[in-house]
């Protein structure tokens, strides 16, 4: 897909989804700011891309859920090109636990990093894309744990849930500014985390209609479609990339 003159930010893309999207965007002609926790990570990734993109990827460390973060990504963006075409909350962290004893600092986390920092990423982008005539693309990352229960997951599924709502919400909020908003919510997807998992791409395999988890090249794609001009008129809407695994709703052992 061609994103040549496009800048966007992605967070949590030192590696996994993230880090894939950002390559292909990279690989459109698009300028990436780059978003990870993990500094070390943020800048090995962005390396990596420029190697084979040079000058597409620019890399910007922090906690993307801390408001000073977002708007030092908002202003790199703007330094850098002098506006924001795309942006991809791509940001969440996992914490499992049973409802019953599910501790409130775990809770609170969860809803931070994946509820506030894409509310507060998506409202800083917003503002600056209602200043541009040709608006903007926003998309948030959910979960195929929020269409299906999954043990040990509830706050992360709530949270993820309640992401795609959010963005079928800032339709009415945002579409007068030429802004569309969607979700993708990935299944089962191997990346580095998963994959220490030695059990995670058999157990998979088996329970998915489609015979096998994701790539994250897959959920990359799907990503890039939506946030590509070409596709300014889907708004609002959500994207479950999981091989048929909610169709069927098999619970992994």
């Amino acid at each position: 897909m061609n994103f040549t003159n496009r800048t966007a930010i992605v967070t949590g893309a030192g590696q996994g989804i993230g880090f894939e999207i950002c390559r292909q965007l990279a690989a459109g002609g698009a300028r990436v700011i780059l978003n990870d926790i993990d500094e070390a990570q943020a800048m090995k990734a962005t390396e990596t891309i420029n190697r084979q993109y040079p000058g597409s990827t620019d890399p910007l460390p922090g906690d993307c859920s801390e408001m000073t973060v977002i708007d030092q990504m908002v202003q790199a963006a703007v330094q850098t090109t002098g506006q924001l075409d795309i942006v991809i909350a791509n940001a969440g962290i996992t914490l499992f636990g049973a409802f019953l004893n599910y501790p409130p600092e775990d809770f609170y986390k969860v809803m931070q990093v994946n509820l506030g920092g894409s509310f507060f990423l998506a409202q800083a982008a917003a503002r600056l894309m209602r200043q541009q005539s040709s608006g903007g693309s926003i998309l948030f990352m959910s979960s195929v744990t929020g269409h299906l229960a999954h043990k040990g997951l509830v706050a992360y599924g709530m949270s993820k849930a309640a992401l795609e709502m959010l963005a079928r919400n800032l339709v009415i909020e945002l579409s007068e500014y030429n802004i569309n908003i969607n979700s993708i919510a990935p299944g089962a997807t191997l990346t580095e985390r998963t994959t220490t998992d030695k059990s995670y791409e058999e157990t998979w395999k088996k329970i998915t209609p489609g015979g096998r988890p994701a790539t994250v090249s897959d959920i990359a794609h799907a990503a890039l479609f939506l946030v590509h001009e070409q596709s300014r008129h889907i708004n609002g809407q959500r994207l479950v990339i999981d091989g048929g695994w909610t169709s069927v709703g098999i619970q992994p052992e």
